[in-house]
């Protein structure tokens, strides 16, 4: 067991921390309930853009599905911000919905793992480790193989 982590079942939550004129993006990752691979198909791909389409809370950037879970890269679209946790409730039933699912918590993990990104460096490395995440699982040689992923909208960091 690695002694320098924290030994936790669910994500700590932490407020945004306000940085004044500098980029403020979060990475995010949300896992399918019993991490069920469900999520690599057109269909879910774009019901979960209609999703983050409908709700105008949070912009999302780069985003990489995987069959069991979604990493992406999101930044408040309103000061203050509006809560993380309700639009992530919001999209997750919306998803659900439109793939025909009834229940949402049939679906999804009730939780997700969010950081605040420090700074510029930490959000390229950051992108760079998920866009290999398909050839890390062998689903594809090259990342840009894989169609399950985009960016919906441009999150420059600033400082």
């Amino acid at each position: 067991m690695d002694t320098n982590r924290p030994n936790r079942k669910h994500p700590s939550r932490l407020e945004l921390l306000d940085k004044g004129n500098r980029s403020n993006i979060i990475f995010v990752t949300v896992c399918t309930k019993q991490r069920t691979p469900q999520l690599n198909n057109l269909e879910f791909q774009q019901a979960l853009i209609n999703a983050w389409d409908t709700s105008d809370h949070w912009k999302v950037g780069k985003y990489m599905i995987m069959p069991d879970h979604i990493h992406f890269f999101c930044s408040p679209n309103s000061h203050p911000p509006s809560s993380l946790r309700n639009w992530i409730k919001f999209w997750k039933r919306k998803t659900s919905q439109e793939i025909g699912r009834t229940n949402h918590s049939s679906l999804w993990q009730t939780d997700c793992w969010d950081r605040q990104v420090r700074n510029g460096s930490a959000y390229t490395e950051k992108w760079a480790y998920v866009l290999q995440n398909p050839v890390r699982a062998g689903l594809v040689s090259n990342s840009d193989e894989w169609p399950y992923q985009g960016e919906l909208n441009s999150l420059v960091w600033h400082d």
